[in-house]
Order: C-alpha cells, then sequence, then structure tokens
C-alpha cells in the first residue's frame, strides 16, 4: 500500500490523465466512475494508504453529477418525514463542504419564499416552522452562524428589494432563510478527482470497463482501443445511474429531474434565489437559482426515467411547461418559452425498492404531471445504500451531491472491510481539497476573481501555468472569450494540462459550462480549440479536439 502525503499537497503535480498509457496492472482498490461519489471513494481510499485507480469510460462529471441544482442541502426535507438521522448526515455534511472541504467552491445562498396570495396563513406558519427546524439542524451540525445566518420574517418592501421581479399584487411579505451552493457541481467533482491524483491516485478518464468482479476489472482504452486487465484486492462500483451495467444484481429505477436556463436579465435585480410556492402544495416549491455567470436555473421536476439510460438525458415539453407556469404565478413577468435560452435534466440513481421509511420527500420538487409529487419515484428513498455483489464488487448508489464525502467513506468502510485491508481511518472530514482555504483569506488573495471563485487558492497556479504553457499575456489569458461567455482561455488551458480535459466537450461542458446555453457555445468553440492547441504544443495546427 501507498502511504498518503502528511498535508495538504502543493503544485503542480496533480494531472489527470485521459486513457490509460502508463496506468497501473495492479492495485489495492479500483473505483469505477468518476462523478462526485466516484472521486470521492478515490479521494478517501488513496489518504486512508491505499494504492488506487480511478476510472470513468467518458470524463469526470459526465453522468448525474454535472445535473443537479448546485445546491448543497441541509436535510430539511428529512425532518418533515421524522428521519432525524438522515437529515442531520445531511446538515454536517453541508457544514463539512461549506466550512472544510471545500469552502472555495461554496458559498452561502440566501433562499426567499414570497409570501403571496397563493400561500395561506396555514402554509406560511408551516412554512416558518419547518425553516426554523433547518435552523436548529445547522446548529446542531455545529455550522457557524456566519456561514448560514439564522431564517427570519421579511415585510413585502424587503422581500421586492431583494427580489425586485416577484409579482407585487397580493405579496404581504416574505420568509429568508440560507442554504449552501456550489460554484458548479462539475467543477466539485474536477476538484475532488485532482485532489486525490495530488495525493497518488491515478486518475484515468476514457477507460472504458468491460468487465469487472470484487478482483478484477477488463478496461478499454477508448483514446486507442488497447484493452488491458487490471487486478485489485476490491472492486468499488460508483457508475450511479449505469450501476446495474456493471453488477447486474443492482436494480435502480431512475427518475428525471429537469431544470431550465434563464438569461439574468429576464428577471433583472434577483439578488437571492426564490423558492416560488407551487399552487395547491403546503410543502413544495420551483427554485428560481440566480448564477454566477450571469443565468439563472429554474427547476426541478420528478419523473420517472423508463428504459435504457441515456448518456445525456433530454427534458420533456411538459417538464419546461410546468416550470415556467408555476414560475410565472409568483413574478411579474410570464415567462414563456422564448425566455428559455437552454434546459438540463439529470437522472437520480434510486434504489427499485422502498419500504416504510421511504416515503415521498416534501421538499423534492414534484412531477410536471403530478403537482402533489405522488409520481412513483416520488416514493423512492434519497437515501445511499452500500450493496456486495456475488463476487465481490462494492456498489454505491443513490443520495445526493450533498453527501457525497460520507457515501464515499461508507463504500471504502464496506470495501476494506470485504477484502481484509489494514489502512488507516477515514480522512476527508479534516481534509481540505486543492484550493481550498478560510473564506477571509480568499477574499484576501491579490488573483482575478472569476479565478479565486472557481480556483480558490490555485488561482494562481491556474494563471502560472497557463503563462508557462502558452507564452501568452495576462490580458490574452483572462479577457471573456465572447461578450456572453465569461470563461478565460486561462481556465481552458488549466483543464486540458491539470484536468484531463480530452476535447471541445470535456471544456465547454464540464470543466467550464459553456454547453449549458446552446447559442453560446459556437462562440466558445474557437478558444476551446486554441487551448487544446496551446497546451499541446500544436498551436496554429489542424487539430480541433472534436
Amino acid at each position: 500500500m501507498t502511504t498518503p502525503t502528511a498535508g495538504a499537497p502543493t503544485g503542480p503535480a496533480t494531472r489527470i490523465t485521459p486513457g490509460l498509457a502508463g496506468a497501473p496492472e495492479d492495485v489495492d482498490l479500483v473505483v469505477i466512475g468518476l462523478g462526485i461519489t466516484g472521486a470521492g471513494v478515490a479521494l478517501d481510499a488513496v489518504t486512508r494508504g491505499l494504492s488506487v485507480l480511478a476510472v470513468d469510460a467518458h470524463d469526470l462529471a459526465f453522468g448525474t453529477s454535472r445535473w443537479s441544482s448546485k445546491m448543497v442541502h441541509g436535510g430539511l426535507r428529512y425532518l418533515a418525514q421524522g428521519q432525524v438521522g438522515v437529515a442531520r448526515e445531511s446538515a454536517v455534511e453541508r457544514g463539512i463542504l461549506m466550512e472544510v472541504t471545500a469552502p472555495h467552491l461554496t458559498r452561502p445562498m440566501p433562499m426567499l419564499v414570497p409570501l403571496n396570495s397563493s400561500v395561506s396563513r396555514v402554509q406560511e406558519r408551516l412554512t416558518h416552522a419547518g425553516l426554523l427546524a433547518g435552523d436548529g439542524l445547522r446548529r446542531s451540525a455545529g455550522t457557524d452562524e456566519e456561514t448560514l445566518p439564522r431564517p427570519r420574517r421579511l415585510t413585502a418592501t424587503e422581500a421586492l428589494a431583494m427580489a425586485p421581479p416577484l409579482r407585487s399584487a397580493g405579496l404581504r411579505g416574505g420568509l429568508l432563510s440560507w442554504d449552501g451552493r456550489v460554484e458548479d457541481d462539475a467543477r466539485l467533482v474536477a476538484n475532488v478527482a485532482r485532489t486525490a491524483a495530488s495525493y497518488g491516485a491515478h486518475v484515468r478518464t476514457r477507460a472504458r470497463v468491460l468487465a469487472a468482479t470484487g478482483t478484477a476489472v477488463e478496461l478499454r482504452d477508448e483514446l486507442t482501443g488497447e484493452a488491458r486487465s487490471v487486478t485489485a484486492r476490491v472492486v468499488v462500483n460508483a457508475t450511479g445511474v449505469w450501476a446495474g451495467d456493471v453488477v447486474e444484481e443492482v436494480a435502480l429505477r431512475p427518475s428525471r429531474g429537469t431544470h431550465l436556463v434563464l438569461r439574468q436579465d429576464t428577471l433583472p435585480g434577483l439578488s437571492v434565489s426564490v423558492f416560488a410556492p407551487i399552487p395547491g402544495s403546503t410543502s413544495r416549491f420551483v427554485l428560481v437559482l440566480p448564477q454566477p455567470d450571469g443565468t439563472v436555473y429554474v427547476g426541478l421536476t420528478d419523473e420517472a426515467a423508463d428504459g435504457p439510460v441515456p448518456d445525456v438525458p433530454q427534458p420533456t415539453d411538459p417538464e419546461i411547461g410546468f416550470l415556467l407556469d408555476v414560475v410565472s404565478a409568483a413574478f411579474e413577468r410570464q415567462l414563456r418559452r422564448e425566455d428559455v435560452v437552454g434546459a438540463f435534466a439529470g437522472l437520480r440513481p434510486l434504489l427499485a425498492t422502498s419500504g416504510p421509511d421511504d416515503a415521498p420527500d416534501p421538499a423534492d420538487p414534484p412531477d410536471a404531471g403530478d403537482p402533489e409529487g405522488r409520481g412513483e419515484t416520488a416514493d423512492l428513498s434519497r437515501r445511499h445504500a452500500v450493496l456486495l455483489s456475488r463476487t465481490g464488487v462494492v456498489t454505491v448508489v443513490g443520495g445526493k451531491l450533498t453527501t457525497y464525502r460520507q457515501m464515499a467513506e461508507d463504500a471504502v468502510d464496506a470495501a476494506v472491510r470485504a477484502a481484509g485491508l489494514d489502512v488507516g481511518p477515514c480522512r476527508t472530514r479534516t481534509l481540505p481539497l486543492l484550493g481550498a482555504a478560510p473564506r477571509p483569506v480568499l477574499a484576501a488573495l491579490e488573483q482575478p476573481a472569476r479565478l479565486v471563485r472557481r480556483f480558490g487558492t490555485d488561482a494562481e497556479l491556474v494563471l502560472a501555468s497557463a503563462r508557462e504553457v502558452t507564452g501568452l499575456g495576462d490580458e490574452e489569458l483572462l479577457a471573456p472569450i465572447a461578450a456572453t461567455v465569461p470563461v478565460t482561455l486561462a481556465e481552458l488551458v488549466f483543464g486540458v494540462t491539470h484536468e484531463g480535459a480530452a476535447d471541445v466537450d470535456d471544456l465547454l461542458d464540464r470543466r467550464t459550462r459553456v454547453g449549458l446555453v446552446p447559442t453560446d457555445r459556437p462562440l466558445a468553440v474557437p478558444a476551446a480549440e486554441r487551448a487544446l492547441a496551446l497546451a499541446r504544443g500544436q498551436e496554429g495546427s489542424a487539430h480541433r479536439g472534436r
């Protein structure tokens, strides 16, 4: 077994590699899947002292991990079901993520529930009581009030000052509370994976698993077609909605959650997230979430996704219409289809079993065609499970972005037991990711604000490595690559040199999220192609990386 580095590693030796060239053929642990859970397993395992190979057939954050609401939930949803332990786990993991693991990638998110004519006094009291209970979870989890302030009531004037686009007629005030949000879910995955690599994990994209047992995997390099076998003491399946393809006895019933993307000027002046009440419901909302890149996400739905699992799920027209209708009821402006500049959908990997504790989640949004959320997938638990297959593969499935660290810890615990490995304890509860630092330290950094927001203290590394690789000056490296695209050439180059981006899609759809707005994507393609050429020393070549 390898011995982990004593502290948080630094420097440029933190690279992710596409393909299998130079990958080990015998390790302690192989993890399949490089979404947030798989990346978390790689980091947990390598920092316990295990040698690790982490692989994905596509890319980092290729699946569900890039299709979330970009929120860090605190567990209020589970309190309503009486699942106090599960609720507290969410609150604890939110605090770890925001205060220890990734303060550079997370922010406090103010959330406003408008109290308009569609919200009865009974609904108001229930919602307020729920928010106070959520604050109790925060306190019990030990999360500082400076990180997440206490909830409070707002007058109508205060609510409109925070959210000017709200419908003023019938507005009697609002309820303000706080939760967490992440800068970008795919960026978090890349950061966790790069941190795992910095401790010695071999992180390989474009490496498809053809077959797996508890002690071996058959792999194919998707870049070269080369096939090879890797032996291991234990194998962990963290492929999310594709878990049943790796271990056939894992039965899932995925559900689809859809979001819309709007331009910020569609709802001008919005400085807080708005939880728009769904008419007729006492506890369900559609979320309106301003993003740091000049867009607004609106979501989300919960619909059964039957049939084969697609690489990229697609929203449906009924879901889009449902979201627009609910949001329009809370705002002055009637939103129309032409206001939607993008839409995305993700599949939740829900286990196809339910029991008495698997009641509908009162804070999960409903099916587009079922406003009360009584659809079958809403009845499946969002908790994670760790399963052991007949051949000894450990599968971790379910859960959510916020609790990825605990999911990874549970999976590695199970893997260690199954293989009888002698390892150190889990370290990730107190282990900052690369670039992490206390918020006052981050605020004092004299680096470009966008890079600090997306890379923390590694902002200097991003810019310095781009200078070294390209020979370009800061003005060219830091300029927005298009009028509506704030992404910089420096971060695109870093995506290739340090984060394993192999082509334009990797850069625009996962290292950055330009692809969420289809009309922006063509504007960014030339810069992505140039970054690939510069990083490979091929400036001016015919390489296009598509």
